[in-house]
């Protein structure tokens, strides 16, 4: 059985979402610590003037929080400044907003606490409207680990009886392939390859890579995922 695992993003990207199509079981990372300035919170969305940021605000209460614990702060009006950048700015109009258009503002419609549970609903609708029904399973839910970095992939991995583990590229550096093979499980690396297709409003211009997602879901349709897999494949 190969095994993917990766931390809860907010509108994550095509990565992402291809890292979980090509496992047989997906791991959600809640448990470690949560990163200052990176992407769990955040990512851009394709506009015709070019990428715009849509940031989900947290309440900063020590430098140790982990995922699940992360809180968001509903002080800032995140949630209509989120709903109107995606219908009125980004996306009206787009061949499958349509289709998809309700289904993303409903995430907005409702009261999110935490930050994990928001990013997550944001991932499921994609994956959902791709039709991929990888089983999930949050870490969390899987006991507790004494292990850091490799050691904890592999004792996750050796967890839910892994025979390899997929990663993406950005983890060959720190990836202890030696300490998988202690707990009798591989290391595959994912060698992502980013789709290019039609964007809505950017007929000549140059196409917006790392995107949300959601961008090659309101472009294409359920086709979507084919032009992610036929990427993958070429």
């Amino acid at each position: 059985m190969r095994v993917a695992m990766h931390q809860p993003h907010y509108l994550p990207w095509l990565g992402l979402i291809d890292k979980v199509d090509r496992s047989d079981l997906f791991v959600v990372l809640d448990h470690v610590q949560y990163e200052r300035k990176g992407w769990q919170n955040r990512n851009y969305v394709a506009s015709k003037n070019g990428p715009v940021l849509l940031t989900v605000p947290v309440i900063q209460r020590s430098r140790d929080e982990r995922i699940l614990d992360k809180e968001i702060d509903d002080s800032h009006p995140w949630r209509e400044k989120h709903r109107r950048t995606l219908a009125e700015h980004c996306y009206r109009g787009a061949p499958f907003w349509d289709a998809y258009g309700e289904r993303v503002l409903a995430v907005y419609e409702r009261e999110w606490t935490h930050l994990a549970d928001l990013a997550w609903a944001t991932t499921e609708l994609v994956l959902d409207a791709f039709g991929i029904d990888t089983p999930v399973v949050r870490a969390s839910e899987l006991g507790e680990f004494p292990g850091q970095k490799s050691e904890l992939l592999a004792q996750l991995s050796a967890k839910v009886g892994a025979g390899s583990m997929l990663s993406g590229d950005g983890a060959r550096d720190y990836v202890d392939q030696e300490i998988f093979k202690r707990y009798g499980v591989s290391v595959e690396w994912q060698g992502f390859h980013h789709p290019v297709y039609p964007q809505h409003g950017r007929r000549g211009a140059e196409f917006l890579p790392r995107m949300a997602a959601l961008d090659l879901l309101l472009n294409a349709g359920p086709d979507g995922i084919g032009i992610l897999r036929e990427a993958r494949s070429g």
